[in-house]
């Protein structure tokens, strides 16, 4: 007999377990987490590449029902952020309904039963409601380069870093220039012989500051609970500003922009790599990457910024547009993640047609959280339910909170399906796509993961997370067809 639970949740990162926990809270305790991999913690389980670390304040990247007074470092980093997720998963008693090593293979929604039938690495199970909390930064994307598969020497992407081959004395070539090669770009240099960097834009970068935190702040932070608060909150105050240049006026990017180009010129002695390292768009338009080590590995003497593009990879080398061949040992890829995870390819509706099937349409969901065509069904961090101003802690407690509402709702009127309609779906995303006319992120003169290939907005909420949050407070069940 096939097992049957109340509520499947896919992932057990930031999202899945904050879920859990809240699930728990109202009274949910039929729940099972599914983990593809060996451990919980997501995105923090998966990247362990060198320098890997939050770009937002520890403090305002950790939930906001547990504060953590102890965080060793103003921005945390790979190891301190997951073991504060394991512990707060097993203070939470919530690591019990999570099953590690167990993959995702199908979910078909079952119309005749109203609920939905699910196949996994490990067996098969049914649920009345299924949610996704997969995250964004899930699976590697490598780029379509002529020869790739020809390279004899070693290559990987910093997802799956390799630990154990020593980059001491090599010639490396780093492909790509997003945030995860910005960190570990400064941590490789000093040990390899040559470090090719090849970029294709320059992304913009604006001082980090980070720095260890004293023994004393963290005393006064555990006594007065009030302190941290209130550093949250001023945290979340200064990074919610970056909305004005997003979708308010990108006029409003010169302050932000003087900020990167100050750190142009303190950092790059080099006139012609100052120029190689200087974007050519709107600060915005990319994501703008946290950096104080970043800018200086590339000034020196053993680094080299090409930016004519890739005309192919031979067995031992790369070669430019302009046909310079450039030796290579080792080909790191530092290309970003893929938009659409592979599992959602997998997960199908009552119309026969996956997640995926209508992500490659066009960007859809309402709020974030649910999706027309999938009954029972919820999700977090969805198209439009991510932020470019703001922690993704934050979106995803306010989905959290309209999913545990949403279920609650349902438990007390006894409902058995429920769907979010077409008519309000297709509001939400026109909406969305009114409201993004004139983001910085449509018309900053760039291409990024912010956009879909033809140039619309790929999914961030084009508006203050704190609408946001006033949005998806409170399961509006008017939105939706709800069955007995």
């Amino acid at each position: 007999m096939i097992e049957h639970h109340n509520v499947v949740v896919m992932g057990a990162g930031f999202g899945g377990i904050g879920l859990a926990i809240a699930l728990r809270q109202a009274g949910f305790d039929d729940i099972v987490l599914l983990e593809r991999a060996a451990d919980l913690g997501g995105t923090w389980q998966a990247n362990t590449y060198p320098g890997c670390a939050c770009d937002v304040p520890s403090q305002l990247y950790s939930y906001s029902f547990a504060p953590n007074p102890d965080w060793s470092r103003m921005y945390g980093r790979q190891r301190e952020i997951l073991e504060y997720i394991r512990t707060v998963a097993t203070e939470h008693d919530v690591v019990r309904h999570i099953r590690l090593n167990t993959e995702l293979t199908g979910a078909r929604w079952d119309e005749q039963n109203a609920l939905w039938r699910i196949e996994t690495s490990r067996g098969s199970l049914t649920a009345d409601f299924f949610v996704s909390a997969a995250g964004v930064f899930a699976e590697a994307k490598y780029p379509a380069l002529p020869g790739i598969e020809t390279f004899e020497g070693k290559s990987f992407h910093s997802l799956h870093w390799d630990h154990d081959h020593d980059l001491t004395g090599e010639r490396v070539a780093v492909i790509g220039t997003g945030a995860s090669a910005v960190q570990f770009v400064p941590e490789i240099q000093p040990k390899v012989a040559a470090l090719t960097v090849f970029q294709r834009s320059a992304p913009w970068i604006v001082p980090r500051m980070d720095r260890p935190t004293l023994g004393l702040e963290r005393s006064l932070l555990r006594r007065l609970p009030l302190a941290q608060k209130a550093i949250r909150g001023t945290w979340y105050t200064l990074i919610e500003g970056f909305g004005l240049v997003g979708f308010v006026d990108n006029r409003f990017r010169h302050p932000y922009e003087m900020l990167g180009r100050l750190q142009l010129r303190r950092q790059i002695r080099d006139p012609q790599l100052r120029k190689k390292a200087t974007p050519d768009y709107v600060i915005g338009c990319k994501r703008a990457i946290f950096s104080d080590a970043y800018l200086p590995a590339l000034d020196q003497d053993n680094v080299e910024v090409v930016t004519d593009g890739i005309a192919e990879v031979r067995p031992r080398s790369v070669v430019t547009r302009e046909g310079v061949e450039i030796p290579v040992d080792t080909i790191i890829y530092g290309t970003g993640f893929t938009p659409i995870p592979t599992a959602f390819e997998r997960i199908v509706g009552r119309d026969d047609l996956s997640i995926a099937d209508h992500y490659h349409k066009e960007p859809q969901t309402y709020l974030g959280t649910a999706m027309a065509g999938f009954p029972n069904f919820f999700c977090t961090l969805g198209p439009f339910g991510a932020a470019g101003n703001q922690s993704a802690i934050f979106m995803l407690e306010s989905q959290i909170a309209y999913i545990v509402d949403a279920l609650t709702t349902l438990r007390d009127r006894g409902a058995r399906r429920v769907e979010v309609r077409r008519e309000t779906q297709d509001a939400f995303v026109e909406e969305m796509a009114r409201r993004s006319a004139d983001t910085v992120w449509l018309t900053g003169g760039c291409q990024s993961y912010y956009t879909t290939p033809d140039g619309q907005n790929a999914g961030l909420y084009p508006s203050w997370s704190f609408e946001y949050r006033r949005r998806t407070r409170q399961f509006d069940a008017e939105s939706y067809e709800v069955t007995r």
